[in-house]
């Protein structure tokens, strides 16, 4: 990865340095023993608006009880800072002293944190798949409703348009298939979700959505079914199970299409055919939309 300037904030990313799009996830922490030292210091989050898996990390900990320094890397440069010396440029990331773990697989959070976390009840695959089915046709739905003169405002506090938003819900789902399909890298560069150069026109973005979904629904059809879903996920971010990168990809997809519908509702715009809590039944959604520290504003 590329090396960062201290004020530049374009984006983790090789030959794009900076840090506005960081990247949701973290690489996974070598296996290490928390020594007494570690212990003594602060339990530090790094995070930044608008991330789901930094959300559903904060909450993760204040459901447990646990107190931490709140770092977001878009405004604190001291924290931007400490982030930098881990040699970990994406978030989130939950710390103590030099040890660190990534926020997307909460074990190795807990383990970081001091505490015993026994895991939680995942749906059936066939449940999983129903679930983003129904998400990726509620992006479909919210995503048409988006005014074209629209598209390229700015979520609040986080550098992604309304555009990169609704395609992002979409290239989850892509960048799973594609893992499944033909085994390729599951890379955070996948999931940063930057527009393809020929994506121009929202009717180039709906496509990709109807596209998306379509191919899910054939490759559920043609494999999924009768996959084996313990087996290692082969994900950057973490040692899980194929089971738990599909409830990832569910979860991950809802949490921005959640997003999608508080957009439209900002604009007066009410959302066609909304999703709520029976739709997400069984996955580990936030509690809240966009953040637990930021108002959508």
């Amino acid at each position: 990865m590329g090396r960062l300037g201290s004020d530049d904030r374009r984006g983790w990313l090789p030959g794009n340095a900076g840090r506005d799009n960081l990247g949701c996830e973290a690489l996974l922490n070598e296996e290490t023993d928390m020594t007494g030292a570690d212990m003594q210091e602060p339990l530090k989050v790094y995070w930044q608006p608008g991330c789901s898996s930094c959300l559903k990390t904060k909450e993760f900990l204040l459901a447990n009880g646990m107190e931490f320094q709140s770092i977001n890397v878009l405004e604190d440069e001291a924290g931007f800072k400490e982030l930098e010396k881990l040699g970990i440029r994406l978030v989130p990331i939950v710390a103590r002293g030099s040890d660190w773990a990534n926020g997307a697989v909460f074990r190795d959070v807990a383990k970081v944190a001091g505490f015993e976390w026994g895991g939680h009840d995942m749906l059936a695959p066939d449940e999983l798949r129903d679930r983003i089915d129904g998400i990726l046709a509620a992006a479909q739905r919210f995503a048409a409703q988006l005014p074209e003169d629209r598209l390229d405002d700015m979520l609040p506090d986080r550098p992604r348009s309304f555009r990169e938003l609704a395609y992002h819900v979409f290239n989850i789902a892509d960048v799973f298939l594609d893992r499944v399909e033909h085994d390729a890298p599951y890379t955070y560069e996948a999931l940063i979700s930057n527009l393809p150069p020929e994506m121009k026109s929202k009717e180039d973005l709906l496509a990709y959505g109807i596209a998306v979904r379509d191919r899910f629904d054939r490759w559920w059809k043609r494999d999924g079914r009768g996959m084996n879903f313990d087996q290692p996920g082969k994900v950057y971010y973490g040692d899980v199970s194929l089971h738990e990168v599909l409830e990832r990809t569910g979860w991950h997809a809802g949490q921005h299409t959640r997003q999608l519908m508080l957009v439209l509702e900002t604009m007066d715009i009410t959302p066609d055919g909304p999703v709520g809590d029976a739709d997400f039944a069984g996955l580990p959604m936030p509690r809240e939309v966009w953040d637990n520290e930021k108002s959508f504003a």
